[in-house]
């Protein structure tokens, strides 16, 4: 009997509705070949409605969320939208109201993608970042006083507890056990944990406590390796071969992955996940909304594709998943370029080419 996955459909601000619709065409023939079912219901969330309406993701919209088995998400973003309205009002309140608390990026290079990393390739630019997604400085404590004058103070805190850190270091850790049985190469490398430890004693400390006693008691067989986060964005650029599972605190993540996201070609081909391992997760392109390109068929899915493929392993259907992947691998080389408008196809035909593909 053939499984059926709910999945909720947010295509959201600019060329995200075009990049979203590449990617449900990926799925439905993923899953017409390896034998389950996708139902899709779209939500209008996003600048359009907020414009509208005034009203960005409401209390209800959160609860009904919860029916589906995932979310799958274009783009959210718009000029005429004050930044920081939508991105708090969508991403952050759904990532924390239903504990996304694993962003996990991969980081690797398509064949014929250019990577600004002169003499690397696809065998060098492999590895994932696993950022976590819930505490740290994003949670938003701290406040400011005497707005407006010469005495202002500002403060945000970076406060993490050891069930937060220990739940993210858990799946890095097991994430790294799977691939390690994937693929020697990847066995080889250590799984590295990325702080500011020397001058951030306290969270650092905890995190690297934390990673340290966990590897030794549960996963010894795993290798480990620790990077001061300002050393990992130099051994990003000189050294990506050195790693393999990466696993960093919330701000820490959100500045290296753009740096992984470069790397490995750009914006137009970095996918994420906003994960809760025991719940529902939310999957999107990295590249935002790009408004200047909407309704032009010119934007680079590939990204989206990417992120449908990480849904399908996320919800179990991981030989779909990998099919998915090799089907990027099959295309990537037929495109001129990974730029808008550069790609020597449409949106619509390079959705079109990684469907056939597989």
């Amino acid at each position: 009997m053939s499984k059926n996955y709910n999945i909720a459909l947010i295509g959201g601000d600019g060329t995200g509705p075009e990049v979203a619709r590449e990617g449900v065409k990926v799925l439905q023939a993923a899953a017409a070949k390896f034998g389950f079912k996708l139902q899709f219901e779209s939500y209008d969330f996003g600048a359009e409605r907020y414009l509208r309406t005034g009203e960005t993701l409401p209390d209800s919209a959160v609860e009904e969320m919860k029916k589906y088995q995932s979310i799958f998400l274009g783009a959210i973003g718009h000029p005429d939208v004050k930044p920081g309205i939508l991105e708090l009002g969508i991403l952050l309140k759904m990532r924390f109201a239903l504990d996304q608390y694993i962003n996990l990026r991969p980081v690797r290079l398509f064949p014929g993608v250019e990577t600004p990393l002169k003499g690397k390739g696809p065998d060098e630019i492999d590895f994932v970042v696993i950022r976590e997604n819930s505490g740290g400085i994003y949670t938003g404590m701290g406040g400011a006083t005497r707005v407006g004058t010469t005495e202002e103070i500002a403060s945000q805190l970076m406060v993490y507890d050891r069930r937060t850190v220990d739940r993210c270091l858990r799946y890095s850790f097991e994430l790294k056990r799977r691939r390690n049985a994937t693929n020697a190469k990847y066995a080889a490398k250590p799984i590295t944990l990325v702080h500011k430890r020397n001058v951030l004693t306290h969270c650092g400390d905890l995190w690297f406590r934390a990673f340290e006693e966990m590897g030794a008691r549960e996963f010894p067989e795993l290798k480990r390796d620790y990077n001061h986060v300002d050393a990992a964005n130099m051994w990003f650029v000189k050294n990506p071969e050195w790693f393999d599972v990466v696993v960093t605190e919330n701000l820490f993540g959100d500045i290296i992955t753009d740096l992984g996201a470069m790397i490995q070609g750009g914006l137009g081909v970095a996918a994420g996940g906003n994960i809760n391992p025991s719940g529902i997760s939310m999957f999107e392109p990295m590249g935002g909304s790009a408004p200047k390109y909407t309704g032009l068929n010119v934007i680079n899915p590939i990204a989206a594709i990417g992120a449908a493929g990480m849904m399908l392993d996320t919800l179990g259907e991981r030989t779909a998943a990998a099919a998915v992947e090799k089907a990027i691998w099959a295309t990537t080389p037929k495109m001129k370029s990974q730029a808008a408008g550069k790609m020597g196809f449409s949106t619509t035909e390079v959705g079109d080419l990684v469907a056939a593909a597989l």
